[in-house]
């Protein structure tokens, strides 16, 4: 087998998705009945796997043991050169941090919470080769919040985003949609929306980060998370395009899957990494 290849990801930028579990086995099966995903022991240790289509890696599942409190909700890491930096600047701006810096594998990570309480990461080292965007990307990142253009102060400000540094991430802001788009170069790596309130019963319009997984028919999708007894909400049309549902795991974990109006096609060998 081909050792798994680390790359060094940009400053600032989308560098994984994760989702925490009770229940490793029970979450791999869900996955891999509702998106297909094959998965494999991870670089961090006992209870961690890699999901992936056609051999690229998509996502992480890690296993959390009883009585340790959590994030159970997908959730984005952020590439950064110092975590303890990084942390601090979460801090002094009105975030938390709820765990690290903690080493792991080759990099250190930190879980922790923006002022509105949307749950995110983030991750000093090398990684796995990901990246965030529309098109073959692995996943689209959508941060609903209640006042988009706030949350992007917040974000620019410990992630170095709009710094004007070669390589950083560029924001620009909709006033009329209230609507902040991150782009790395001509990719498009996340997009802060507001409208979440934070006292909703509702966890799908609580401030949260939305992890978005392209698939070739949503429909299908929804019938089999219904099958393996996850829920699904109906079919609606995708702000990029096409359409999309909001899936809910097993345990709850929320994640939508889209599709554009015209697939960019499916993964090819030319687009796979060594496993």
């Amino acid at each position: 087998m081909t050792p798994t290849r680390h790359v060094t990801p940009v400053c600032g930028t989308p560098c994984w998705v994760n989702r925490m579990t009770r229940n490793l086995r029970a979450a791999q099966d869900f996955y891999s009945a509702v998106l297909g995903w094959e998965f494999r022991p991870g670089s961090l240790g006992t209870g961690f796997s890699v999901a992936s289509v056609h051999g690229r890696s998509v996502a992480g599942l890690a296993e959390v043991a009883p009585g340790l409190p959590m994030a159970w909700a997908w959730s984005p890491y952020f590439a950064v050169a110092d975590a303890d930096t990084t942390a601090a600047r979460v801090r002094e701006r009105g975030g938390t941090i709820a765990v690290g810096p903690v080493r792991f594998g080759l990099g250190r990570g930190v879980m922790a919470a923006d002022r509105d309480g949307a749950v995110f990461g983030f991750w000093e080292g090398r990684a796995l080769p990901w990246s965030a965007g529309r098109g073959n990307a692995p996943a689209f990142l959508e941060l609903r919040t209640r006042d988009a253009f706030d949350a992007a102060i917040f974000y620019a400000e410990i992630f170095d985003w709009a710094s004007g540094e070669p390589g950083c991430c560029e924001v620009t802001y909709a006033y009329e949609q209230d609507t902040v788009t991150v782009r790395h170069g001509k990719n498009t790596v996340a997009t802060l929306r507001g409208g979440g309130v934070g006292e909703s019963p509702d966890p799908r319009v609580r401030p949260r980060w939305h992890v978005h997984f392209q698939v070739d028919d949503v429909e299908s999708v929804i019938a089999a998370a219904r099958a393996a007894g996850g829920t699904a909400t109906p079919v609606v049309p995708s702000p990029g395009g096409g359409t999309e549902s909001v899936i809910s795991d097993l345990s709850g974990g929320f994640f939508t899957v889209w599709t554009e109006s015209v697939l960019a096609g499916p993964l090819t060998t030319a687009d796979q990494e060594p496993v």
